[in-house]
């Protein structure tokens, strides 16, 4: 049997859209075991990229939130040096890493481009677990009605949202492992039901 999976909870600040045109101002990763246990974390804040400019929308957003700013533009690094490290810590993991974001569409299109362009390579293949989704496939809801406040408070942790990209991706892990715990225990219902 190969290794157990390690969901890494991503979450990602940035100054606009996508990448390239615009930069990944700062990301976290939280790594939770299948029982919900936090394994470890990671997160930095990186330098723009060279040509790259703030999205005026996105910064206009950024004027709202002054201590996320001030925390997503302190102590930063150049993209190459952190996402070698990252794709170092990713590989060292207890386990075979899943992307885990919400939305994950958006989160992983960053932290991909940014492995690839700076690191050579993403230990996370080229796929993502999106919360929502999985969200949606729990409750037999639509897409677009899976929201957040929608969702049972059963599933929310003490962690709190609060635009730092660690802080995030701690409170949408914990989010995830609930939904997980939730699913394994239907699946042992079942089967208790079956036997």
């Amino acid at each position: 049997m190969g290794r157990p999976e390690i969901y890494v909870s991503t979450d990602v600040e940035t100054d606009g859209p996508i990448p390239g045109p615009h930069s990944m101002l700062s990301f976290g990763s939280a790594a939770f075991t299948a029982d919900g246990r936090l394994a470890a974390t990671f997160s930095a804040n990186l330098e723009t990229l060279p040509d790259a400019a703030g999205h005026p929308d996105t910064m206009a957003w950024w004027e709202t939130q002054p201590e996320a700013w001030a925390a997503c533009r302190a102590d930063t690094e150049h993209p190459e040096s952190v996402m070698v490290r990252y794709r170092s810590w990713l590989e060292e993991l207890p386990g075979r890493p899943v992307f885990v974001g919400y939305p994950a569409a958006f989160d992983f299109m960053f932290v991909y481009w940014y492995l690839i362009r700076f690191a050579g390579s993403s230990p996370f293949a080229h796929s993502a677990l999106d919360l929502k989704t999985y969200a949606m496939a729990l409750l037999g809801t639509d897409y677009r009605a899976t929201v957040k406040r929608a969702m049972p408070r059963r599933w929310f942790g003490a962690a709190r949202h609060t635009h730092v990209a660690l802080d995030d991706a701690i409170e949408q892990g914990e989010l995830f492992c609930a939904m997980l715990a939730e699913r394994a225990g239907e699946t042992n219902r079942l089967r208790a039901g079956s036997a």
